[in-house]
């Protein structure tokens, strides 16, 4: 039988990160399934799930846990499995706009409260092209319940957008 782990890491940037990782886990006869890593101010941070036989599961994390010795902290979950299925609809929304505290915190807010689920969220930081303004970009992709009326969801959205003066759009996700 086989389980998924799920893995974060973190640990400062260097070449041959991705490789450690990936030699322990082949050394244990595991499979690197899927992953998001990113460089983020000098750190090396990820997320990946991996399959493993439920019989190499412990040697497999203690092996990942010794990695803190060479500047990568490891910390393992084993994955309860995927959530039965449900019916939902999913959405992207894309924002930008000039950057300030709370845009992630007042969307989430509204989001949650409506049982909105935030499968992905990628943001970042950059400078506007003519005034050179710090702009704030955020893609997130969403699975809304159906009980939840699309059009009260991007009517409250709409509302956070124009009071935060940014820009925001809902669209299906292909």
């Amino acid at each position: 039988m086989h389980l998924s782990l799920v893995l974060t890491v973190i640990g400062p940037d260097r070449p041959g990160l991705v490789e450690l990782l990936a030699r322990t886990i082949a050394e244990h006869e595991a499979n690197w399934l899927e992953s998001r890593m990113s460089h983020l101010e000098g750190q090396f941070a990820g997320l990946l799930r991996v399959s493993v036989a439920a019989d190499r599961k412990e040697a497999l994390s203690k092996a990942l846990a010794e990695l803190e010795g060479m500047g990568l902290h490891v910390m393992t979950r084993a994955s309860e499995g995927p959530p039965p299925p449900s019916s939902h609809r999913s959405l992207r929304l894309e924002l930008v706009g000039q950057d300030r505290p709370g845009i992630i915190r007042d969307l989430s807010r509204a989001l949650a409260a409506r049982h909105v689920n935030v499968e992905e969220l990628v943001t970042r930081c950059s400078s506007a092209p003519m005034s050179g303004e710090v702009l704030f970009e955020a893609t997130a992709d969403l699975r809304i319940p159906s009980d939840v009326s699309l059009d009260e969801l991007r009517d409250t959205l709409e509302t956070i957008a124009t009071e935060l003066m940014v820009d925001l759009t809902l669209d299906d996700p292909e």
